[in-house]
């Protein structure tokens, strides 16, 4: 008999607390039912397997981030919504360690395309609207934004500055003031080098 009380949803909800609590790659159908203090095959009525659970924790995280996202969003434009965007993407994972590494999962394309990855990448190139980018260079701009917020902030997770000087707020400031900078000046793109001709001159 299902226990009275535990939904999908809950479950999902359940599972995302665990995941920043004990890490997100520790979360499992049997340590959400010793959660509960149920049997392991009770849930099963609401999840398929582990793999399942973390594909909903990950779209629950995807849907905070973008709610958040929007929200920060609204009546922003130029460096404000960049330095807004990605502190989003900060605070969302010093708060939720454990969903913030959800977020990052690989899905399906059938679970990628009922996410809200596609929320995410609309509001970066909201973002960029400020900065008149038009593509490719538009495309590549949000690869770069996306790698920078992800990359520092996964290595200031890790505690990766935590040993040196300046403090991480410090160089976050100067970092997205360097992304701003950039962005109102990004390069032309390079011309390839024409091949040299064998010279036909007689030897």
């Amino acid at each position: 008999m299902v226990r009275v009380g535990l939904t999908t949803e809950r479950l999902t909800h359940a599972g995302a607390e665990l995941a920043d609590q004990v890490g997100f790659e520790q979360v499992t159908v049997s340590a959400l039912a010793r959660q509960f203090d149920v049997k392991v095959a009770s849930l099963y009525s609401h999840v398929k397997n582990s793999r399942d659970l973390k594909a909903r924790i990950t779209l629950l995280a995807l849907e905070e981030l973008a709610d958040r996202g929007a929200a920060a969003l609204a009546g922003r434009a130029g460096k404000d919504a960049l330095t807004a965007l990605a502190n989003v993407y900060r605070d969302y994972a010093r708060e939720h360690p454990g969903r913030y590494a959800a977020a990052q999962l690989r899905l399906t394309p059938a679970e990628a395309t009922a996410s809200a990855g596609g929320r995410h990448a609309q509001m970066t190139r909201a973002v960029l609207r400020g900065y008149d980018l038009v593509e490719p260079d538009q495309t590549h701009a949000v690869r770069l934004l996306g790698s920078v917020f992800h990359g520092y902030v996964s290595l200031e997770l890790g505690g990766g500055f935590s040993h040196s000087a300046p403090d991480s707020q410090e160089t976050w400031t100067r970092i997205l003031d360097a992304l701003d900078a950039l962005l109102r000046n990004w390069p032309a793109p390079s011309m390839p080098s024409m091949p040299s001709m064998p010279s036909t001159s007689p030897t």
